[in-house]
């Protein structure tokens, strides 16, 4: 059989989760882990959400839309959008890495430039794909090379991955808008900025005037829903709408039916909000002392946050993966994200601060009294 071969190895964070499993298992020693890329304060309770559901309705059992069913849709709208936006807009896919390949797919674009420090999966799924891309070191340099980038795509995280960083508002809107005007698609992939915000946000709303724009979300890291798989796409741009459903369609024929009717129940009961607000509260709560922590232990690596703050869920500190796994904590070097600085990179590692405060003190105290 003649395989059609991508050569592209499997996210460093599923070898890490390997290793110290492994590692965990021989020793009978606790590992901390703290290379994956979920929220692992609490579970989000779903007890009494998954109560007013029926699993015998038509609507769990069969196909749902290409597009996603419209009552979430609309729930998104609201939550997100501030109800000022149109249903046809948006399109539900299987997680946000889904939707992030299908949107490299179906924009017709020369290459796509990304941070020089950026989310692996990107580079690795426009490698599969054949799409050219490029990397950019800061909003300054997209600006030196604003007129050789009309026919080009920019990607955006804010906040980010690996850094965990916020930029300011005003500061990334112009940004966009400043793309947008000169013809530059702009992927704004902003699957953690939830966490940290709820219904008041209006940032989304301020992005519906612009058109060169596809923003990609996701409800794993928002609502705890990793295993679940659900993301949304929005664009205003009906062409790229009816490929992106045209695509599902094939691909999935219909995103799971029980996730979007939970997450649309999480958005819209008492319940559900109820069970949201719980989580987030909690979940910032650890990050923001986990963050503090990192800070005034010295550990954190203010060399990447000139321009930024870190406010999670992961952060950059200054400990190479070697020295973290001999610790006993996972993470991913910060060289497995980025393309051109792998050398300097080594020396530093991704770790996800959304975990248990004391747990994580506890371990890299154990470590700062060795090194």
């Amino acid at each position: 059989m003649k395989i059609k071969k991508t050569n592209v190895a499997l996210p460093a964070i599923h070898e890490m989760g390997r290793k110290i499993q492994q590692l965990s298992a021989e020793t009978g020693q606790e590992y901390l882990f703290l290379q994956r890329g979920i929220n692992s304060v609490v579970n989000i309770e779903l007890n009494e959400v998954v109560k007013s559901i029926d699993f015998n309705s038509k609507e769990i059992q069969t196909y749902p839309p290409s597009q996603g069913r419209a009552e979430l849709r609309e729930a998104i709208n609201n939550e997100y959008f501030g109800g000022k936006t149109d249903i046809s807009c948006i399109s539900i896919c299987g997680g946000g890495m889904p939707g992030i390949d299908n949107a490299f797919q179906i924009t017709d674009v020369r290459k796509i430039y990304l941070p020089v420090y950026h989310w692996g999966n990107y580079h690795n799924a426009m490698k599969i794909r054949k799409i050219e891309y490029a990397e950019y070191d800061s909003f300054e340099s997209l600006n030196k090379i604003i007129s050789d980038i009309k026919d080009c795509a920019v990607l955006l995280g804010d906040p980010g991955n690996p850094f965990g960083n916020k930029y300011d508002e005003n500061e990334i809107f112009a940004m966009i808008k400043k793309l947008n005007d000169n013809g530059t698609v702009v992927f704004y992939d902003s699957p953690y900025r939830r966490v940290f915000y709820d219904k008041n946000d209006n940032f989304y709303q301020r992005l519906l005037d612009i058109d060169n724009l596809v923003i990609l979300d996701s409800f794993s890291k928002s609502l705890g829903l990793s295993g679940q798989r659900l993301g949304f796409v929005h664009s205003k741009n009906a062409e790229f709408n009816h490929e992106m459903a045209v695509r599902l369609a094939f691909a999935t024929n219909g995103t799971n039916a029980f996730a979007q009717i939970l997450v649309e129940k999480l958005l819209t009961t008492e319940a559900g909000k109820k069970a949201v607000t719980d989580f987030k509260t909690t979940t910032v709560a650890e990050i923001t002392k986990n963050i503090k922590y990192l800070k005034e232990a010295g550990f954190i690596a203010n060399e990447f946050y000139h321009e930024s703050v870190p406010i999670g869920i992961f952060a950059i500190v200054n400990v190479s993966e070697d020295v973290l796994l001999e610790n006993r904590i996972g993470s991913v070097s910060l060289s497995k994200f980025t393309l051109s600085h792998k050398q300097e990179a080594s020396k530093y590692s991704r770790v996800c601060v959304s975990v248990n405060h004391n747990k994580f003190v506890e371990f890299f105290e154990n470590m700062k009294a060795k090194i």
